[in-house]
């Protein structure tokens, strides 16, 4: 109180008492706070004590009056030039510092001139250097410090920034190499007419993708080979680049491929090479032989079986039928492992005439196996009996000695060993398993895959114009659907949305092509359009899709629109052999039942084809083997087509159906939402 009071007092400009004074003042507020007072005075100035040393300075100064009179007559006269300074307008913030810093020391240290003058320099030393370095120092810290966290935060946040973009751009620019990969087209060999090849899709180098494995027929100069000029063989083609793998030499035609046969001691699959006399087996990655049997007029692809001998190995089981009219259709059962001949081919003697349905194998509901066959009508007879006739032994595995009271109830009588399946004034053209996507590769040994088609209802179409499902557990009909004239074996996918399969038909009749889904759960019509007859022999693929529903892949010609019937015309024989017929393939989806999606159109006659899915890229790729005819009378050359469905799609063409004008019926959509959906669409297995 005393020393503000002195402060006060005094006048500008004047300055204060010096060291040694008596001020009664000071001195009697002093003994008041003299303890205030001490620590005020023992705080050091810049890291200095009062007697200009290092540190916190002497206790003498500390303790003396004499530092507290220093202290309040400095204060005072930095107030009073502080004053002054702010009268000068030209004096910086900066100089007014820096004359106040300077009159402080003097002050301090009479003799701190000496001391902060070193060499005729003016840098700060001592006490007010240190603390200018350690300043800085902690300074430097800091920033190291904000700069580490700075680091920790950015480094991984530029990790993250480049995996997002490898993700958005590198990954789907692979992608689209794959699909451009995939688009191929190979001549293989002559067109050889407009039978259909063998054909069979399996991975056979390992790259997740379906290999292509095709009979192929070539011509010679050479007139010393097999069969005068024609060579014979199995070439296998990779999927990604139609690069051939490798070629096998067959000593006749191939007549049927199929791959999947898997040992456990070769994880390279197996791949049967079937002609009309020679069974063979070989290596599906190299194509070396491994066994081959020979046989007789085999009419028949090879029926995967359970493992009969208990070496770990599925076995097989064909069909022969001589060219004579005994009808003398044997079964003939073969080692998987080693393609010897298990027994003795077993003959049956069958009534009826027709087509050869099957050889297939069929598991019913009490775990027994049959094998259904037939010419004209359908036979089953159980794989126990098969297996004791041509080995004169029970099967070694008990689960092949069972039988099934309800289907063996069908049979005549106790000595036949027939179960009839189906007979009827009208012979069987088609039986096949009720199971989806059964037609686009049905070549597969695969145990996995013929899991469902040995338990299902079949699909049986008699007549050539009647359309039924065949419920296997009563083998009764549970519809049936009047069709024209059938030619092509149906395809069943899923169309409406209730679970069950439904049916694809194509029939033709007056140059005119009519394609029908049927539903098979009570045999309705679903879905119907015409075309312009295409003139060839191909079935329809179906694919699954992610809406859970069927895609639809089918070969016609141009749509004919809905007309009366007074006014649709049909294509006279001679005009139609005339024109060059453009074949199409479509794409028909449900969720648009109106609107069908132009894939591919091509002059070529194509002969068979097959479905591959791509599971990583969730894809399908379509493989169409066609025969492209020559301007010259040379043969035409055979052609294997690869075509990714989703980059087809991508540039395929809108075509329209008749549209419904009725009152209530659902808005035409637009192109918009069409390519919207169908650029969206991905497919899966099924």
């Amino acid at each position: 109180m005393a020393a503000a009071l002195s402060r006060a007092l005094k006048l500008p400009g004047k300055k204060g008492s010096e060291l040694g004074e008596y001020d009664p003042l000071t001195q009697a507020d002093s003994e008041d706070e003299s303890e205030e007072d001490d620590l005020v005075l023992n705080y050091p100035r810049n890291g200095l004590g009062r007697d200009g040393g290092v540190g916190g300075g002497s206790s003498k100064t500390r303790g003396s009056r004499s530092g507290r009179l220093v202290r309040v007559e400095v204060e005072a006269q930095d107030e009073e030039e502080d004053e002054w300074r702010e009268r000068l307008p030209g004096k910086s913030r900066k100089s007014r510092n820096d004359t106040k810093g300077a009159q402080h020391w003097s002050h301090m240290d009479p003799d701190r001139g000496g001391i902060g003058e070193d060499r005729g320099g003016h840098r700060p030393l001592g006490g007010g250097g240190l603390g200018v370095h350690s300043a800085d120092a902690e300074e430097k810290r800091m920033r190291m410090r904000h700069a580490v966290r700075s680091a920790f935060f950015l480094v991984p946040l530029l990790c993250a920034t480049l995996l997002v973009l490898l993700c958005a751009f590198l990954i789907p620019c692979q992608k689209g190499e794959l699909e451009k990969k995939l688009q191929w087209e190979r001549a293989l060999g002559d067109a050889g007419g407009v039978t259909p090849p063998a054909l069979a899709l399996w991975d056979l180098d390992g790259d997740s993708v379906e290999d292509v494995i095709l009979g192929v027929t070539a011509w010679s100069n050479d007139t010393r080979t097999v069969q005068g000029n024609k060579i014979y063989s199995a070439v296998a083609v990779s999927a990604v680049s139609g690069q051939e793998l490798w070629r096998k030499v067959m000593s006749e035609s191939v007549m049927s491929v199929q791959c999947g046969l898997q040992y456990s001691a070769a994880p390279s699959p197996v791949c049967l090479l079937i002609g009309k006399s020679i069974i063979m087996a070989v290596n599906g990655t190299t194509g070396k032989k491994l066994w081959h049997v020979p046989l007789k007029n085999i009419e028949s692809q090879a029926v995967l079986l359970p493992d009969l001998q208990e070496d770990s190995v599925p076995d097989l089981l064909v069909a022969t039928l001589p060219a004579d009219e005994s009808l003398d259709l044997s079964l003939t059962l073969i080692s998987g492992l080693t393609g010897a001949i298990l027994g003795h081919p077993v003959p049956f003697n069958l009534s009826g005439q027709g087509k050869l349905i099957g050889p297939m194998l069929h598991e019913t509901h009490q775990g027994a196996y049959y094998i259904v066959f037939g010419l004209g009508n359908v036979e089953a007879i159980s794989l126990r009996d098969v297996y004791s006739r041509a080995t004169g032994k029970m099967p070694i595995a008990q689960a092949l000695r069972r039988r099934d009271p309800g289907w063996e109830g069908l049979k005549k009588n106790n000595s036949s060993p027939f179960v009839h399946i189906y007979r009827g004034s009208d012979g069987v053209d088609f039986l096949l398993p009720l199971v989806a996507g059964f037609g686009n590769n049905r070549n597969s040994l695969d145990t996995a895959s013929n899991l469902n088609s040995t338990r299902s209802d079949w699909v049986l179409v008699s007549g050539s114009s009647k359309l039924s499902v065949l419920r296997q557990r009563d083998r009764r009909k549970g519809w049936t659907f009047n069709l024209g004239p059938v030619h092509i074996q149906p395809a069943p996918g899923h169309f409406n949305e209730d679970g069950i399969l439904d049916v694809f038909s194509q029939s033709s009749e007056n140059y005119v092509m009519k394609a029908q889904i049927v539903d098979g759960a009570n045999g309705q019509l679903l879905w119907s359009a015409e075309f312009v007859c295409p003139r060839l022999v191909l079935e329809t693929s179906t694919i699954s899709t992610s809406t859970g529903q069927s895609a639809f892949l089918f070969w016609a010609s141009e749509p004919i629109r809905a007309r009366s019937n007074a006014t649709k015309t049909t294509m006279a024989p001679g005009v139609a052999a005339a024109q060059p017929l453009i074949r199409k393939l479509f794409l028909l989806h449900p969720v648009y039942p109106t609107i069908l999606l132009e894939l591919s159109s091509t002059t070529d006659t194509a002969v068979t084809s097959a479905v591959s899915y791509l599971e990583h890229l969730k894809d399908a790729t379509y493989i169409t083997v066609s025969s492209r005819p020559t301007p010259d009378s040379e043969p035409g050359a055979r052609i294997v087509k690869s075509m990714s469905l989703r980059a087809a799609i991508a540039s395929g063409q809108i075509v329209r159906l008749g549209e419904s004008g009725k009152a209530g019926s659902p808005l035409k959509p637009s192109v918009f939402e069409i390519n919207k959906f169908f650029r969206r669409l991905s497919f899966k297995r099924q």
